[in-house]
């Protein structure tokens, strides 16, 4: 008879610690230092957001990807497709920046930054201000439909509506003239892209903070899944202390009975979390480092008489010793903390210097590969080419081309009046003497194009290699 084969016990979801996923969550308002600090963070990254593509900087939009135009404009900084680069450097810059920020205080940044969390807190203070607070709502989704309910559920929908149509025509206006997609929306007459990612961005902010909300934390974002590689010991969480928290107990004034822990069982932090999840049970992919439950048990902690912080950031290290007095590894003494930290100072500096560095004008040297070279009147041996000039500045630029390395050589090419932030293809000969061609006959001279660009701000040049071809 053979053995019995081991089998995995299954479990149902929602047995599972920490997994609330066949239930609306109503999150219950609280008030404390995190809810402050997360209230202010909406504010500076809606301003951000919502502000920035109105302001002007000599003329134009500050901040705008033209991609039509192939422009990106950061303030005095106008970024060309060549100078991706510098993008692609600052999105890594972020990510080690997200990554250090991981391993000092957890998932802070979901809790307080990522546009998923904002937008859902947004969208839930105008849910209170229709519906109430946590158990208001839910005697609302009760109740039967009615005028009250029709009212309160309607003014709620069409204010998520109007916000996500909003935050919408905003992101097209990080890559459109903002002023020109508001007046094409007001007057009906926006263009059909316009108007095709306005609808779509605001579709998804409706979608993903009116209706998901938590949903996209638990399901969708893969950052909770490997955030535990990035953190350690002494990464700092938001933890339950349950050393001293358990067992738990009914409330009482004053001190504690024997044996019993500083935990009431008032489900405070779980009724304020805005995933749903119960701290209690231990640290969890689904929790974003809000701090709400913080603030929702430091004043139940204030109504018994008990001392705040049974529910706190804390390190693991911390938790195992079961007190908050032993202190976690100082920050620059962790490794990866100095990883992190020494290739993003790296990359800043090596970011602002190509930037300072960086020529009002970029040169492009192209051969006329009809005739790499032929000889003209009088023996003179005359190499043709198209030079490519591209403004990076919003002033003026007037050019002059000219060659060196090659003795003798006669540059022909007007003097070239460039616009802001405009480019120009420049048809250059440059003409070689009998006397120096029978000298180099057969040979192919290495040379550079210098272009001496003048303007308002100053005068620069800027040189470009490439090759004369003498024939035999």
């Amino acid at each position: 008879m053979s053995a019995p084969r081991r089998t995995i016990p299954i479990q149902p979801i929602l047995s599972l610690p920490g997994v609330e996923a066949a239930y609306k969550v109503q999150a219950r308002a609280t008030r404390g230092r995190f809810t402050s600090w997360r209230r202010l963070s909406l504010l500076v990254t809606q301003l951000f957001f919502f502000v920035l593509p109105w302001l002007n900087w000599h003329g134009r939009q500050m901040v705008r990807f033209d991609l039509e135009a192939q422009r990106f404009y950061l303030g005095s900084v106008i970024l060309l497709p060549q100078d991706l680069i510098f993008l692609s450097g600052l999105l890594v810059f972020c990510a080690m920046g997200l990554f250090m920020v991981t391993t000092l205080w957890g998932r802070v940044w979901c809790g307080f930054a990522c546009p998923q969390t904002v937008y859902t807190e947004l969208f839930m203070w105008v849910e209170r201000r229709f519906e109430g607070d946590r158990y208001q709502r839910i005697r609302l989704d009760q109740s039967a439909w009615g005028i009250e309910k029709l009212w309160r559920r309607g003014g709620k929908q069409l204010s998520w509506v109007c916000m996500a149509l909003w935050a919408g025509l905003t992101f097209v206006g990080w890559f459109s003239p903002m002023r020109e997609v508001a007046h094409g929306a007001f007057t009906a007459s926006m263009g059909f892209w316009d108007a095709f990612w306005a609808l779509f961005y605001g579709g998804f902010c409706y979608l993903n903070a009116g209706l998901l909300r938590e949903k996209v934390c638990l399901h969708m974002c893969p950052y909770g899944r490997f955030q535990g590689a990035l953190m350690d010991a002494d990464t700092r969480i938001v933890a339950y202390d349950a050393a001293r928290g358990e067992p738990r107990g009914a409330a009482r004034q004053g001190q504690a009975s024997a044996g019993q822990g500083a935990c009431i069982d008032c489900t405070m932090c779980v009724q304020v979390c805005p995933t749903g999840i119960d701290i209690r049970e231990g640290l969890q992919p689904a929790c974003i480092a809000c701090g709400l439950c913080i603030d929702a048990c430091d004043q139940i902690m204030d109504r018994i008489g008990q001392p705040r912080g049974l529910v706190r950031l804390a390190t693991q290290r911390q938790l195992v010793a079961s007190s908050s007095s032993v202190s976690p590894m100082p920050t620059w003494a962790r490794h990866r903390v100095r990883v992190y930290g020494g290739l993003m100072s790296a990359l800043l500096v090596a970011l602002v210097w190509t930037l300072w560095q960086r020529p009002d004008v970029r040169v492009d040297v192209i051969r006329d590969r009809g005739v790499m070279a032929r000889v003209v009147e009088d023996g003179v041996v005359e190499n043709v080419y198209r030079v490519q000039v591209m403004s990076q500045t919003d002033d003026p630029q007037s050019l002059r081309i000219g060659v060196s390395g090659l003795t003798g050589a006669v540059v022909q090419a007007a003097p070239v009046a460039l616009g802001p932030v405009a480019d120009r293809l420049v048809q250059v000969a440059v003409r070689l003497p009998a006397p120096q061609a029978q000298v180099l006959a057969g040979r192919t001279v290495p040379i550079r194009f210098e272009v001496a660009s003048r303007s308002a701000e100053g005068s620069s040049l800027v040189s470009e290699p490439s090759t004369f071809v003498v024939p035999r």
